[in-house]
């Protein structure tokens, strides 16, 4: 059972007893009936609500004469020289048309990116460090590309993708379509396991190392201060050190949510790139 964080405490104390109930009907018993409300899901909650917060207050001040430093940074995550932005992925993938997977696209990949940073600050912890969060977030980018395939293509011409590549003789076709449907259809549904597991073993991994370099460090301080008084120095390695972890943690989290922006823009291409 998960000790629950401040934030779980606070958003349980305000809409714990409707979730018990809604848990009780629907016959799901909740891991801590205290607390109904994990505390993944109270990051995630944190997370929207912050977001909301900030882009509200973003817009009040977006200026296209004189951008503000913010401005300018959220506008590198569209477009950039590097050409690794949401916009920059979608123009060269999708070509013309691209920009209107942006406001989907664009969403999940700046979602996880704050679920990804926000344990960056003491206390809290990644959403995306639970399994379901990032499960959640692959059912949708899965979901939406084949939306975004059957609406552009028809459900017949979507359902061609899953056929293979056209083969020389009819014959042949015929004989392999069975096949290659449920190769495609294996493939298709590890895409959402591949994004599923890389974005969580990731997070988890980054956490789990800078809680355990912390703890070693400040326990070599603690012992060595009790052996010499040269050890109380090391008392600085703890507060110095998991700076290091911090910024590798900034680096996993960054790149997680790129990765997670980029695969989706792949697959929307996928499906509609019979149209270019």
């Amino acid at each position: 059972m998960e000790e629950p964080i401040w934030v779980t405490v606070i958003v349980n104390r305000l809409f714990g007893k409707p979730a018990l109930a809604l848990l009780n009907a629907l016959h799901i018993k909740p891991d801590n009936p205290a607390y109904p409300i994990p505390n993944h899901v109270s990051m995630e909650l944190l997370v929207f609500l912050l977001s909301v917060i900030f882009f509200l207050w973003l817009k009040a001040r977006i200026s296209a004469e004189r951008p503000g430093a913010t401005q300018q940074v959220m506008e590198m995550l569209l477009t950039n020289p590097l050409g690794i932005g949401v916009q920059d992925l979608l123009h060269d993938n999708i070509h013309h048309g691209g920009d209107q997977y942006l406001p989907m696209i664009g969403s999940i990949g700046m979602f996880v990116l704050f679920c990804n940073l926000i344990s960056v600050i003491p206390t809290l912890n990644s959403p995306t460090a639970a399994v379901t969060v990032p499960l959640a977030c692959a059912a949708v980018v899965f979901v939406y590309y084949n939306m975004v395939g059957i609406l552009k293509n028809g459900p017949l011409g979507h359902g061609k993708h899953f056929l293979g590549p056209k083969m020389p003789s009819p014959i042949m076709g015929y004989i392999m379509s069975p096949f290659m449907l449920l190769i495609e259809s294996f493939s298709h549904l590890a895409r959402m396991l591949s994004l599923t597991v890389r974005l969580w073993v990731n997070m988890v991994v980054s956490e789990i190392l800078y809680a355990l370099f912390l703890g070693l460090l400040l326990g070599v301080s603690l012992s060595m201060s009790k052996v010499t008084s040269l050890g109380y120095g090391l008392v600085v390695f703890p507060l110095l050190i998991p700076v290091i972890f911090i910024l590798l943690h900034i680096f996993v989290a960054i790149l997680q949510a790129f990765v997670f922006t980029i695969l989706p823009v792949i697959y929307v291409a996928g499906v509609v790139g019979d149209e270019h």
